[in-house]
């Protein structure tokens, strides 16, 4: 049967009115009871990988999953997290609890692509816990993302594990199925940067390459 909670819960924060969860023995299940989303099926994943490529290969054996996703992830790795889930498990709703029983306890409730702008910028600290919604039972493939929040954590991912612009630009663009030139277009408003070293043509001077 539904947890009658978890509509209280979505009625409540769409009200604007504060929702604090009595946690249990670990943060995981208040995070679940007051994200709002289903909670009679869940699967708690712990901290994702680390390193970028098998992070994904994670998420790409829970893309299916209709289950509610729990995971925990430090702050220094949240905004690669976030990007990585939405360009791998595509745009779902998904709940954000940080510092939960603490003094600066903070709720986000939103989709993947809206908590990947809220923390676009942002310097993150604290516990994180991230809620996401499971696959629709007939969840079509998801949309290239286009986002330039994403593209952008993306390509300062590749670049902090050692890849030169160029490099940076053709695995993004493979990642999240864009075209090059959407890439280089978002990379251009990277601190610094002009033409990068090596990308692909400038605007204007070709057909963008697929």
């Amino acid at each position: 049967a539904q947890d009658p909670g978890q509509g209280l819960v979505r009625a409540a924060a769409a009200a604007g009115i504060p929702i604090t969860v009595i946690p249990g023995p670990t943060a995981l299940v208040a995070a679940l009871a007051g994200s709002g989303l289903p909670t009679d099926r869940f699967a708690f994943e712990g901290f994702l990988p680390r390193e970028a490529r098998r992070r994904r290969a994670h998420l790409e054996a829970l893309k299916d999953d209709p289950r509610t996703l729990v995971f925990y992830e430090a702050p220094h790795r949240l905004q690669a997290a976030l990007a990585d889930m939405l360009a791998v498990l595509g745009d779902r709703p998904a709940c954000i609890a940080r510092e939960l029983t603490k003094v600066h306890e903070e709720w986000q409730r939103d989709s993947l692509s809206g908590l990947v702008r809220q923390w676009a910028g942002r310097t993150p600290q604290g516990e994180f816990v991230i809620v996401v919604a499971g696959a629709s039972p007939h969840e079509d493939e998801p949309a290239a993302v286009t986002d330039d929040a994403v593209i952008l954590e993306r390509l300062r991912a590749h670049i902090r594990a050692g890849a030169d612009k160029k490099a940076a630009v053709r695995a993004v663009a493979a990642e999240l199925r864009l075209p090059r030139r959407t890439v280089y277009q978002a990379a251009l408003a990277l601190p610094g940067e002009g033409a990068a070293p090596g990308a692909d043509a400038a605007p204007g001077s070709g057909t963008p390459e697929n």
